[in-house]
C-alpha cells in the first residue's frame, strides 16, 4: 500500500516509499516448506494405522500453522511503508490500526547502516537515524539497500536545506570561505560530493 498522497503537505514530494526486505518473510516460508515436506513424507512412507493418523493430523496442523504464520507477515508487509520525502521520513505499519512516526528531515544528524556479508548479497541491511527529536535514535530492520537509501536521506536533507534557505544572489551575499569548506567537506562525507566534486569546487573558492 502506498504512501496516501491526501497525507502529503504542500510542496513535499515522495522521493522512496519501500517496504521491507523479501528475506522478511525467510522465517516463515522456511515453515511452510518444511511442512509441506514433511505432509509428502507422512503421506507416501507414513506409518498406517492410529500411529500414521496421529501423525498426518499432527502434520496437518503444522502446516495450517505455518501458512497462517505466512499470511499474517505477508499483510504486515504489505501495511508496513518506510516513506522518504523532501520533508520527512515516514514509518508507518499495521492492517487495522495504523501506527507510525515520522522525523522532519531537518531534524536527522546522522544516518548509518549495517550489513553482513549475507546480507550485502542478497540487497538487505538495518538502518538507523539520529535525530533532534524526543526518541534520539530510531532503528530500522530489512531494510532494501540500505546503502542507497541512506544517500537518498542526505540528498532529500540537502535538497531541504536548499530549500528552506535558498541561496541569495552572489553580488548581495558574500560567500565565507571556511564555512563553505565545511559544508563541501560535510556533503562529500555524507556521500552527495565525490572526491573530484569537492576537490574542483575547492579549487573554486580558494581562487576567487
Amino acid at each position: 500500500m502506498p504512501f496516501p498522497q491526501r497525507l502529503l503537505n504542500p510542496g513535499e514530494e515522495v522521493a522512496a516509499d519501500l517496504h521491507p526486505h523479501w528475506l522478511y518473510f525467510f522465517g516463515p516460508v522456511l515453515a511452510f516448506a518444511a511442512s509441506v515436506v514433511l505432509g509428502i513424507i507422512v503421506l507416501v512412507a507414513g506409518p498406517e494405522g492410529g500411529v500414521g493418523s496421529f501423525a498426518k493430523w499432527l502434520t496437518l496442523l503444522a502446516l495450517a500453522l505455518s501458512a497462517g504464520w505466512l499470511l499474517v507477515r505477508y499483510l504486515r508487509w504489505l501495511t508496513t511503508n518506510l516513506t522518504i520525502t523532501n520533508d520527512r521520513i515516514v514509518y508507518r505499519y499495521g492492517l487495522l490500526a495504523k501506527q507510525g512516526m515520522e522525523i522532519p528531515i531537518e531534524r536527522v544528524n546522522n544516518v548509518s547502516f549495517r550489513q553482513g556479508i549475507l546480507e550485502r548479497i542478497f540487497g538487505n541491511g538495518d538502518l538507523t537515524i539520529e535525530s533532534g527529536g524526543e526518541d534520539g535514535e530510531q532503528f530500522f530492520s530489512h531494510v532494501r539497500q540500505p546503502a542507497q537509501v541512506q544517500r537518498l536521506i542526505h540528498a532529500q536533507m540537502d535538497v531541504n536545506e536548499h530549500r528552506r534557505f535558498p541561496a541569495a544572489a552572489p553580488v548581495a551575499t558574500p560567500v565565507n570561505v571556511a564555512d563553505e569548506l565545511e559544508r563541501l567537506e560535510a556533503m562529500m562525507t555524507r556521500g552527495t560530493l565525490t572526491r573530484e566534486e569537492f576537490e574542483a569546487q575547492k579549487a573554486r573558492l580558494l581562487g576567487r
